[in-house]
C-alpha cells in the first residue's frame, strides 16, 4: 500500500498539528503518497490534494485520526471503494478507532508490509418508503434511528419481520443497530453488547411506555419493515443514520432495513482483539482463573 488517505476530526478539531505533522513526514520516508482533503490539510498548513470524495477513490488505506465519529463519516463513502480503514483514537471513547497513537507506528509499518489483519463489518441498507416510493436509500455501520422530535409525544410504531407483525411500539423511539452498533446508541437504551462477527441484528426500544418491550435480537437475514402510524400527521419525527444525517419520518412512512451487499474493511491492530477492547472502553475488571 502507497496510496495512502489521510482525515482528521473536522474544525474545530482538537487534533495536535504535530501528531498530523509527524505522520506525514514518517509516511512520507517510506515512500507513500498521500491525499488530503482540505479540511485535514488546512490543519497543517499545507494546501489539499483533492476533494473529499477523490481522498477516498483513489487511496488503498486511509488512516483516520480522532474518534468514532469522524470514522463513521469516512465510512459512508468508504465502503464504496472498498478501501480499508486504519482509526486512530485520540482520546475519546471509540470502538471503532482503536488504535492508540502509542501503536500507531508500529501497526502502519505491519499494514504496510501486508501483515495486518482486514476485519469486514457488516453494513445494515436503509431505506424509507412514502407512497409506494423509496424517497431516500442509506448505508449504516452502527444504526438506524426512529426518534421524536423535542416537542412531540410517544411515537407508534408497527414493527414486521419478514412481513410477519413482530411488534408495536409506543416509545420515545427505536433503534436498529448492526453488531458494530450494539455498543453505541443501542448500549444506551439497554440492548445487547453483540460480537462483531455475529450474523444478527438488534431492535432496542427507547423508554417504551409498556416495560414488556425488551430489545430483541435477530438474524441478519432479517427484512425489518417499521411503520410510522397515522397519529403523526403534525408532529416532528426523524430517521437519523449512524448520528451522521437524518431525514423526516411522515405519518404512514415505511422505513425498510436489511443486510447491506457491502461491507466497511477495518484494519484490526496486531495484539488486539474485541474483548480487550470492552474491557479497557467499558472499565471490566480482570479475573483470575482458579
Amino acid at each position: 500500500m502507497k496510496n495512502i488517505g489521510l482525515f482528521c476530526k473536522p474544525r474545530p478539531s482538537s487534533v495536535d498539528p504535530k501528531i498530523v505533522n509527524d505522520l506525514v513526514q514518517w509516511l512520507l520516508e517510506r515512500g507513500c503518497k498521500l491525499y488530503m482533503d482540505e479540511g485535514t490539510a488546512e490543519l497543517i498548513g499545507e494546501e489539499a490534494t483533492c476533494s473529499h470524495k477523490e481522498v477516498l477513490s483513489i487511496s488503498e488505506m486511509i488512516i483516520v485520526l480522532g474518534g468514532d465519529g469522524t470514522l463513521l463519516n469516512v465510512a459512508q463513502i468508504a465502503h464504496l471503494h472498498g478501501v480499508p480503514i486504519l482509526g486512530v483514537n485520540l482520546g475519546s471513547l471509540g470502538f471503532l478507532t482503536e488504535t492508540t497513537l502509542e501503536d500507531l507506528y508500529p501497526t502502519l509499518q505491519r499494514t504496510l508490509d501486508g501483515e495486518c489483519e482486514i476485519e469486514h463489518r457488516m453494513l445494515l441498507n436503509a431505506s424509507l418508503w412514502r407512497d409506494g416510493e423509496k424517497i431516500q436509500d442509506f448505508n449504516v455501520l452502527n444504526d438506524i434511528v426512529i426518534n421524536k422530535g423535542a416537542l412531540a409525544r410517544i411515537v407508534n410504531l408497527n414493527v414486521l419481520v419478514n412481513d410477519q407483525p413482530m411488534t408495536s411500539y409506543r416509545a420515545d423511539g427505536l433503534i436498529i443497530a448492526t453488531p458494530t452498533g450494539s455498543t453505541a446508541y443501542s448500549l444506551s437504551a439497554g440492548g445487547p453488547i453483540i460480537h462483531p462477527s455475529m450474523h444478527a441484528l438488534v431492535l432496542s426500544p427507547i423508554c417504551p411506555f409498556a416495560l414488556t418491550n425488551r430489545p430483541i435480537v435477530v438474524p441478519d437475514t432479517s427484512k425489518i419493515k417499521v411503520q410510522l402510524t397515522k397519529r403523526h400527521e403534525d408532529e416532528d419525527v426523524r430517521v437519523t443514520l449512524d448520528g451522521q444525517m437524518g431525514c423526516a419520518m411522515k405519518s404512514g412512512d415505511i422505513l425498510a432495513a436489511e443486510k447491506a451487499q457491502v461491507y466497511v474493511k477495518l484494519v484490526q491492530a496486531p495484539g488486539k482483539n474485541y474483548y480487550q477492547t470492552l474491557r479497557k472502553k467499558l472499565h471490566w475488571g480482570g479475573t483470575t482463573a482458579s
